[in-house]
């Protein structure tokens, strides 16, 4: 007899087994005969306690799941005053679990029939499988107010903080929460609309202090303007959406494609696959497949959810909520690619060489199921030697082929030499309060790397799909950087001893020579930042101008459609590219694609300084909590009222004004970025390291505040006050010593 196998091991064996599943032929396949099958009987009875498995006809098989979000029918309260509900859509050959409905004391309650919509938890218990939180009521879609509680005799009142409303709303006796006067508290309206007086509204939820952290948010959505309400018809549009079946499309759930996302991702648009290339032909290649949710399906043109996508242009991300661009029901649900669900998707298989490079590619219309949602962590473990319960099946078949086709596109992303900037991004950590914990530099794995290159590769295919295909689209376009940006930048390598390519067109390799020259040196941030500020901003346009920065002639979104209307757009092109249905570009689309690029290209820069300013915001109020203390950082800019400092732990920028600079007058160079002192020469630019104390943080505005107390390792030398008021000119001598200053400044200490 074999070895008994392990419970990986049977998992494994069901997974690539479906029809073989009766324990006969586990036993079969795992060479166990006699008083051995006693053992395997226990461990396929633990596997199905732990509910791994289902027994069912005597097979066993994959325990079929419930969406994390789905809707429900609300059934009857038992004996005990537990209220079940059951789910619409079940896929699975078993019978139909049971959920749990856990409500919040502030929640409306719930009657025998009505259909909910709501997020589910998986538990271990003998009467229910299944716990529900509500997320609404399906069919309704109740008005939710932002605004400051102002306490009365008899109940209260809103006074609302959104731009230009003027309508109060009233809150009756025993509907406040608590609510004390001058809180920002968020509100329901409550009853019908009455012909006389104020409407009325409950509190739904205390926000407290209008500076409070999780006020932040919020603020910063009604300041910009960010739509965060769905209207009622885009609610209904979406509620009437079912999950797409099988028919016109070709069937990919055999495909152990796998979602890789953050820990905390409640939706998962793309799901991967890659496997060894089996052509002769194609010694050492790959078929990578990436498969994206088929927004298009549900989203269609000139829909209530498609003009209110269109309005919104892509999701908004904040530290703590998000405002999507598509309602729950299809963000959180049909369009997300949870595992073990069939889901519709749009699918790119793409052959790579041994050296990475694409060979060809193939669109498909499918129905897929995710074998597993994974984060990123997870994977980058298991990868490294060290795999979970949950990735260790999938190690040989799903993410060691991965990896190893990473590797090889690793290769045509070095010969592609697309820009490299090393720039670690910060990640807020907030508590269950909404307070900041913490600011750390965010993870970087191989694993974020792998899916970053697979959604390049196939936003390339799309693009190049449509161009073949002759089909209009909108390109993602970044234009390389303007001379004088790009004179600045050369200034600056120069005054740091670097070199940077003149006279020769542009490319992204010259680029990256000059941050490796700056690898590991003092200037490293210097020049990472200097060559950020050189490039222009991306955006959307139905002409192709290319994109720099990624080295590539041509350039689409496609792989995003939950969070990016641009990515719908492509979507449908492809759709009535190849004859796929009826859901494809619509006239009224392809005529107006210049306008709604210039709109989804505003929407992203409008939700970029929402983030920005409520990152901001967050800061300051961490640091509101520790003034005075001393901190490290770099300059990062110069103006004539002072000096901003991006500080090392967290990230803040913070401002010296210019009068609280030493003890002598400052001038200012607005060419050379730089504040010089009159009396001792000393010179305060980009990239100067400085060592401040917080004098201020404002988290209301996101101001902080500092006072400088060493510059390049030496405190500020002492002087009298100079000339006040006027800025020395420049004269003809200064353009001479324009390359020395500047490099006197950069090597300071």
């Amino acid at each position: 007899m074999k070895q008994m196998p392990t419970k990986d091991e049977i998992l494994q064996w069901i997974t690539d087994n479906p029809t073989l599943t009766s324990k006969r032929d586990i036993a079969k396949a795992f060479g166990i005969k006699g008083q051995a099958r006693i053992d395997l009987k226990r461990i396929l009875k633990e596997l199905e306690a732990e509910g791994h498995l289902q027994k069912r006809n005597k097979t066993y098989r994959e325990k079929d799941k419930l969406p994390p979000v789905s809707v429900l029918l609300v059934g009857d309260v038992d004996m005990d005053g537990d209220l079940f509900a059951s789910p619409l859509e079940w896929h699975g050959e078993g019978e139909m679990p049971r959920v749990l409905m856990v409500a919040k004391a502030s929640e409306p309650a719930l009657a025998k029939g009505e259909r909910v919509l709501a997020r589910l938890t998986e538990v271990q218990d003998e009467d229910y499988a299944y716990e529900g939180r509500l997320i609404r009521k399906i069919g309704t879609n109740p008005r939710t107010i932002l605004g400051l509680y102002r306490a009365g005799a008899e109940g209260g009142r809103i006074v609302p903080i959104d731009k230009g409303a003027d309508r109060e709303w009233m809150i009756p006796a025993g509907a406040d929460e608590g609510a004390r006067d001058g809180e920002l508290v968020e509100a329901q309206q409550v009853g019908p609309k009455a012909r006389m007086g104020l409407p009325n509204a409950r509190i739904i939820a205390r926000l407290g202090d209008p500076s409070a952290p999780k006020a932040v948010s919020l603020i910063a959505i009604h300041q910009h303007g960010i739509p965060d309400r769905f209207p009622d018809a885009v609610i209904a549009d979406a509620d009437r959406q079912k999950p797409a079946g099988l028919k016109g499309r070709e069937d990919l759930r055999h495909l152990p494609l796998i979602t890789i996302d953050p820990a905390d991702a409640r939706d998962h648009d793309d799901a991967v696959y890659a496997h060894a290339d089996d052509n002769p032909k194609n010694p050492g290649g790959h078929v990578v497949w990436v498969a994206i949710a088929d927004v298009a399906h549900y989203v269609t043109p000139g829909s209530a959810l498609d003009q209110e996508a269109r309005k919104r242009g892509n999701s908004t991300y904040f530290p703590d909520r998000v405002v999507p661009m598509l309602p729950d029901r299809l963000s959180g649900d049909l369009c997300s690619l949870h595992e073990g669900v069939p889901r519709a998707c749009l699918a790119v298989r793409m052959v790579l060489d041994a050296q990475g490079h694409r060979i060809s590619h193939s669109f498909i219309r499918g129905l897929m199921k995710s074998h597993a949602s994974l984060n990123y962590t997870e994977v980058q473990q298991a990868q490294d030697g060290n795999p979970n319960e949950k990735c260790a099946p999938l190690m040989e078949e799903v993410i060691t082929p991965l990896y190893a086709a990473y590797q090889a596109a690793k290769l045509a992303r070095h010969d592609r030499q697309p820009l490299d900037l090393d720039l670690p991004e910060r990640k807020i950590i907030l508590s269950d309060e909404g307070k900041v914990e913490s600011v750390r530099f965010a993870e970087r794995f191989d694993a974020h790397r792998l899916i970053e290159e697979f959604m390049i590769l196939a936003n390339v295919a799309a693009a190049e799909e449509l161009t073949r295909l002759k089909r209009p689209l909108l390109f993602r376009v970044h234009e390389e950087p303007s001379p004088q940006k790009l004179e600045a930048l050369r200034e600056v390598a120069q005054a740091s001893g670097f070199t940077l390519a003149k006279g020769q067109v542009l490319k992204t390799r010259h680029l990256n020579s000059l941050l490796a020259q700056a690898q590991d040196t003092e200037f490293d941030e210097l020049v990472n930042i200097s060559t950020l500020r050189s490039m222009t901003q991306a955006y959307y346009h139905p002409e192709n101008y290319g994109h720099f920065g990624l080295a590539l002639q041509s350039y689409a979104h496609f792989t995003s459609p939950i969070r990016r209307y641009s990515d719908l757009i492509v979507h449908r092109a492809l759709v009535s590219g190849h004859g796929w249905g009826k859901d494809g570009l619509s006239p009224e689309d392809i005529e107006r694609l210049e306008p709604t690029a210039e709109h989804i290209s505003e929407t992203e820069r409008r939700s970029m300084v929402a983030e920005r300013d409520t990152n901001d915001r967050y800061l300051a109020a961490y640091l509101s909590e520790r003034l005075g203390n001393e901190f490290t950082g770099r300059i990062s800019g110069v103006q004539r009222f002072g000096a901003f400092v991006r500080l090392d732990d967290t990230g803040a920028d913070g401002l010296i004004p210019v009068a609280n600079i030493g003890t002598e007058y400052f001038r200012y160079d607005r060419d050379e970025q730089t504040l010089t002192g009159e009396h001792s020469g000393t010179v305060i630019g980009i990239g100067g390291r400085v060592t401040v104390r917080l004098a201020e943080a404002v988290p209301t505005t996101g101001g902080v505040m500092l006072d400088l107390l060493t510059l390049n390792g030496a405190p500020l030398p002492r002087g009298g006050r100079g000339r006040k008021g006027r800025v020395v000119k420049r004269n003809a001598a200064k353009g001479k010593r324009k390359q020395a200053k500047l490099k006197k400044k950069l090597t300071r200490k």
